[in-house]
């Protein structure tokens, strides 16, 4: 259905009604756009790129104008003058190849395009006295407002409507101020204008009194990178003294937010010793504008817009060791009137190399996933051995929607007012947590730093509680007491990666983490599992696939799965028959098979990594005895996912040289234990 201003001024096919065209050349200019201008900030799918981002923006900002309560109150002069303000707002992100030479020519700084979009209006208009006109103020200075919120200005870059603010009067300006912003800010997110209108109204009154507020450094250093925790006394003064009295930054927090505080500091110190260095007008330069930068970080993955961790990581690396590492990248300057843009190269070599990893990433294939990991330890891009790289967040995603069952139900069994979540992943049970137990503390943890930033980003999105560090179990207890720690899909993980000096699969890494974590607690404290179980059945489990892919599936696995070497190669695969498509195997081989197919293709170089089984229940209730602790819960059961993504792809069986075969239900799949101080 279309909007009220769709239906103003296009056709139901979509195509501008020709009179709405005459009347409204910034609409002419929006919808002659040939080049798409694309905001990273705005965009989730970077296929976004390709929309006309200019004029729908422009289109929401007029359908929250007539939509809003606030609007209501202004006079017929005041909703023409707010509207006229939205429609040219955006003119210099849009126009014809042929518009922006012309614009170019005359100077107009299309890169700064509240200022650019003023200029064209004034064109239009035969502007005289741009200086006390208030469409073509509010213009040039509209969106500096969230930008000052953002930290990404001073708030004396808007003193230019001081004179506007004056000539209306305190009332007619905020109200005329309130409705303008509510539009620029709701057109992007209707949340941030619930968060920032209070600063908002704020910076309104300190423009009707004609009085520059400052933001102090730190402040404003939180303000423009706001998941990064807090700046460091260097970062701070650095921007003190050499970055906020003199620039305004464009695009910062895209562009330098997935690098903290310290390497943000590194760069922008980068394009301050540029100017320093360069020839001529680098006074004139009052923009620090990051756009080439941000669009160079971001690429498609699974469809969505996602930091490339491989130009972040070599970035890093060239921040950390300019020496060995500027072969292989540099930024880019350059000078645009009042503005220095600034990006990054990659020599061709790096750019291939990226290409690859980004590839590699998406294909899922194990062969790529071994050549990927040489190139990126050989390179040094890991912050630590279980970063996923770029496919993190899909994977999370799949583990999580795949572990809700009874993920979900151990809960029943938390205690006391302290709760620690281990190998919090994407947080799923973190926000259940939250919402089951609103008066209790709770912390998450996580081996990956990849991991723990997408946590506490997740948490200030959307406004939680619960804390996430980087802790490892195999290393040390907790450094405070809790009531309660629950492994859920964690302990096959621990076992699955962790080498104590002979090798992974090794289960002193189990006892070792469960150990430290029993120390972990306060007396009557619980540790609640979920976590894989082998069956304590010994015989045979016979396969038989129901597409051609699974016995080739079987033959990768067979090559690449290391978690039960201690089985022979006639226990691991007793019989193979290509015609039929099935194997004859272990009980719980094939039990981690069938686990490991459930994930499928994609999946699969992460999970032939891991040993899904490592204890039987018994196996549980022995250890925790021998530690003291009182085993309340101990029982294993079949995830009902398991049984539904594996019954169309395999038939199994229990095969009897004297009775033939015997069907058989699939094994369990899961265990939920629970062991009390």
């Amino acid at each position: 259905m279309m909007s009220v201003n769709e239906n103003r001024y296009f056709e139901t096919d979509g195509t501008v009604k020709p009179e709405a065209l005459a009347g409204n050349p910034w609409l002419r200019y929006l919808v002659s756009a040939d080049r798409p201008y694309w905001n990273v900030e705005r965009i989730g799918e970077m296929a976004d790129k390709k929309k006309n981002a200019a004029l729908a923006y422009c289109l929401r900002t007029l359908d929250i104008l007539d939509e809003s309560a606030s609007a209501a109150d202004l006079d017929d002069t005041d909703y023409r003058l707010v509207r006229t303000v939205l429609c040219w707002s955006e003119v210099a992100k849009a126009g014809s190849a042929e518009d922006r030479r012309r614009w170019l020519a005359r100077g107009y700084p299309l890169d700064i395009h509240n200022e650019a979009s003023a200029m064209i209006y004034a064109d239009h208009h035969c502007v005289r006295r741009p200086e006390t006109d208030a469409a073509f103020l509010l213009i040039k200075l509209h969106g500096l407002p969230g930008q000052y919120v953002r930290g990404e200005c001073g708030m004396d870059s808007s003193m230019g409507l001081a004179p506007v603010a004056a000539s209306m009067g305190e009332k007619r300006f905020l109200d005329v101020f309130m409705v303008l912003n509510e539009c620029i800010i709701s057109a992007v997110d209707p949340a941030i204008w619930q968060k920032v209108s209070g600063k908002i109204k704020a910076f309104g009154k300190c423009l009707v009194d004609g009085h520059a507020d400052a933001m102090p450094a730190m402040q404003r250093l939180k303000a423009l990178l706001p998941e990064c925790g807090e700046p460091g006394k260097n970062a701070v003064s650095m921007f003190a003294a050499r970055i906020f009295p003199f620039y305004d930054l464009w695009y910062f927090q895209s562009a330098l937010e997935p690098f903290g505080f310290a390497n943000a500091a590194r760069i922008c110190e980068k394009a301050v010793e540029y100017l320093a260095g360069s020839d001529g007008g680098a006074e004139e330069i009052r923009h620090l504008n990051f756009k080439p930068l941000a669009d160079a970080m971001y690429y498609d993955y699974v469809g969505k817009k996602h930091v490339n961790v491989y130009k972040q990581r070599i970035l890093e690396r060239w921040l950390a060791d300019p020496v060995e590492y500027g072969q292989h990248v540099s930024f880019s300057f350059e000078k645009n009137r009042i503005s220095l843009l600034i990006g990054v190269k990659f020599t061709p070599v790096c750019e291939k190399l990226i290409d690859f990893c980004v590839e590699a990433e998406r294909s899922g294939i194990l062969t790529y996933e071994k050549s990927i990991t040489m190139l990126y330890d050989t390179f040094g891009f890991r912050r630590d051995a279980f970063d996923r790289m770029n496919n993190e967040e899909g994977y999370l995603a799949t583990m999580n929607d795949a572990d809700q069952s009874t993920k979900l139900s151990i809960l029943d069994y938390v205690k006391g007012e302290r709760i620690v979540d281990v190998g919090s992943g994407g947080g799923v049970l973190l926000d259940e947590l939250e919402r089951r137990f609103p008066d209790r503390e709770i912390i998450g943890t996580d081996i990956s730093r990849n991991v723990i930033e997408t946590l506490l980003k997740k948490r200030e999105d959307q406004g939680s509680r619960w804390t996430a560090v980087r802790h490892n179990f195999v290393e040390g207890p907790l450094a405070e007491k809790a009531d309660t720690i629950i492994f859920s899909s964690i302990i096959h993980e621990i076992y699955s990666y962790t080498d104590l000096g002979k090798g992974k699969f090794d289960l002193r890494s189990i006892e070792l983490a469960l150990r430290y974590a029993i120390d972990s607690l306060n007396p009557g404290g619980r540790i609640v599992i979920r976590d894989g179980v082998k069956t304590p059945d010994t015989g045979k489990m016979k396969i038989r696939f129901k597409t051609p892919e699974g016995l080739d599936f079987f033959r990768q696995f067979l090559r690449d799965f290391r978690g039960m070497d201690g089985l022979s190669d006639e226990e691991k695969c007793a019989e193979l028959n290509a015609d039929e498509r099935s194997v004859v195997t272990d009980m719980n081989y094939g039990r981690e098979f069938l686990y490991t197919y459930t994930w499928g293709v994609q999946s699969f170089p992460h999970e032939v990594q891991e040993c899904f089984g490592y204890f039987r229940l018994d196996d549980f209730r022995k250890f925790f005895a021998g530690h003291g602790m009182t085993v309340v819960e101990a029982r294993s059961l079949l995830e009902e996912g398991y049984k539904t993504h594996l019954s169309p792809l395999v038939e199994i069986s229990r095969p009897d040289p004297e009775k033939g075969e015997e069907p058989m239900e699939f094994p369990d799949s899961n265990c939920i234990v629970v062991a009390e101080k």
